[in-house]
């Protein structure tokens, strides 16, 4: 007969004197160490991984962090695979640049140590077959940057507002390398600004890689594995070589810092930036009061809420809202007159009451909203929301009405503007193409903002308030092309009985919508509006 004998793990043992037994536990073995030890170096606490080898280096902890970086991954997983009496295989997986994953399958020995299990030092630790001294590292190959274009394919480069759009490029930083993430490092080219730094990664590609065993020195000791690069694609941008050519043109003899940015109304596209001097891109980055030109909402406005073209309306030299006194500019008074004359001569006084009678401030922010005031500007680079902000009294409301108080804009948001009045809808701008600027998102996380379309009234009131201004109004003495419309600007800013102003001029002329702003430039039909009309003749 066969005897099966069972194996007791648990052996009771029968103390002297008493009736106790001690219950004695088989050794879990070192898995748990195991998984303590890869969760730590998975998310890079290296001192605790330090802490749970035995022998380790004084100095592993460094050695690690200087692995990791060596390695450049985006991501560096360590997993258990299998475990032993005294050694446990682990995954090792690395996640590099263009999403190319590396791993190896490396082994962890295990000792006893004061009644625990602790790894046991070994330089194979960080990889099989490793000796003293030596490391792994990917070593990369850049493959030539890629271009930024002009629509219609010319190279955006060079000095001047053109290359400043497309941005310079430099070696990286360590801070640079660690902002940008993976597989960057110190001395690599990055774009520093502009389209350059942008479109980063699109135009930089992706480098070829090596996993290498290297020595002290960085000699390589053996290639463990190859990964092919592929090369950066170039960036092709809204920008009509032409029209940005006769922006930097226009603002060539201006003393003063200027820019000038223009639009395709009916696309949203940016056709021209130009800012002088260049380093600060004022065009897109820049806020000032609109002055005037915003009489263009205040005016869209008025007319959604019923009025016309030629509605008669007083425009006397002041007017007193809150207590506080407005005026027009040289105290200028037409009288009652249609408020097509009242916005070609830019009666202060004509939008500022009507503001506070007809309009409220609910009203003239939602038709704000309209042309795009307090949205974000995702077009392919930084640029600035235009701000409409509550406004607390009557007085408040009057000095918004024409652009002044809080009431803050870029030249990028008054073409936008501009270009409302020209379609009879205002599209977000973008100088890169709809699926570039899809895909973004502002800093509060919002997409860019669908089309708004106008009411048809407005823009056919638009279409004669506007023209009105070269034809008989503020800007009836510069020589802008025909079919040229446009509202010029003398926006205060600073403190004082006569304080300094910006000159502005926006305007339209065919499927081209443009802005013009000159800072402390004096008034904008002196100043900003020949800018403008030496443009449109050069971009025609």
């Amino acid at each position: 007969m066969r005897r099966a004998w069972l194996v007791i793990a648990a052996i009771a043992v029968v103390l002297a004197g008493g009736g106790a037994f001690w219950l004695l536990r088989k050794d879990d073995g070192p898995g748990d160490t195991a998984r303590r030890y890869l969760a730590a170096w998975t998310r890079g606490d290296f001192p605790a991984v330090a802490a749970l080898t035995e022998g380790a280096p004084p100095d592993l902890a460094r050695r690690l962090g200087a692995a990791h970086d060596d390695m450049a991954a985006s991501r560096q997983v360590y997993t258990v695979a299998s475990t032993g009496d005294r050694t446990v295989s682990f995954e090792a997986t690395f996640t590099l640049a263009g999403n190319r994953t590396w791993s190896y399958t490396g082994v962890l020995p295990f000792t006893k140590s004061g009644g625990k299990w602790r790894v046991a030092w070994t330089p194979e630790i960080l990889y099989p077959g490793l000796k003293d001294g030596q490391r792994l590292k990917t070593s990369r190959a850049w493959p030539s940057r890629a271009a930024v274009h002009a629509a219609d394919g010319t190279t955006l480069s060079g000095p001047g507002s053109a290359g400043q759009l497309a941005g310079t490029t430099a070696p990286a930083t360590a801070d640079d390398a660690r902002k940008i993430g993976a597989p960057y490092k110190k001395g690599d080219l990055v774009g520093t600004d502009g389209l350059q730094r942008q479109y980063e990664r699109r135009l930089a590609g992706t480098p070829a890689l090596a996993v290498q065993i290297v020595d002290g020195s960085g000699a390589v000791v053996k290639t463990l594995q190859r990964f092919g690069g592929k090369d950066g694609t170039p960036l092709t941008t809204t920008i009509d070589a032409k029209a940005q050519r006769a922006a930097s043109a226009a603002l060539a003899d201006v003393d003063k810092p200027a820019s000038l940015v223009a639009l395709r109304p009916s696309t949203g596209e940016i056709l021209a930036v130009a800012n002088k001097p260049g380093g600060y891109n004022r065009a897109l980055m820049g806020r000032y009061p609109p002055g005037s030109t915003f009489k263009v909402v205040t005016a869209a406005a008025l007319v959604a809420g019923g009025m016309g073209a030629g509605t008669p309306v007083a425009c006397p030299a002041t007017v007193s809202i809150g207590g506080r006194t407005f005026k027009n500019s040289e105290y200028e008074k037409f009288g009652t007159v249609p408020l097509r004359e009242a916005f070609a001569h830019s009666c202060n006084t004509t939008f500022a009451k009507l503001a506070v009678d007809r309009l409220g401030e609910k009203r003239l922010a939602q038709v704000a909203a309209q042309f795009g005031f307090n949205a974000p500007i995702i077009g392919g680079l930084p640029a600035v929301r235009a701000a409409f902000p509550a406004t607390a009294d009557a007085t408040g409301l009057a000095a918004a009405a024409f652009g002044q108080g809080e009431v803050l804009t870029s030249p990028l948001n008054m073409a936008a503007v501009a270009g409302a009045a020209a379609a009879g809808t205002w599209r977000s701008p973008r100088i890169v193409a709809p699926g570039l600027v899809s895909q973004a998102v502002d800093a509060g996380g919002r997409k860019p903002e669908p089309p708004h379309a106008l009411d048809p009234a407005v823009k056919r009131a638009l279409h004669t308030l506007m023209p009105a201004v070269v034809s008989e109004g503020t800007a009836r003495g510069v020589d802008f092309p025909s079919g040229t419309a446009g509202k010029t600007g003398t926006a205060e800013f600073g403190s004082g009985t006569n304080p300094p102003t910006h000159a502005w001029f926006i305007g339209y002329r065919g499927d081209l919508a443009f802005a013009v702003v000159i800072e402390g430039g004096g008034t904008g039909a002196e100043a900003a509006a020949p800018v403008a009309a030496a443009f449109l003749r050069a971009a025609s």
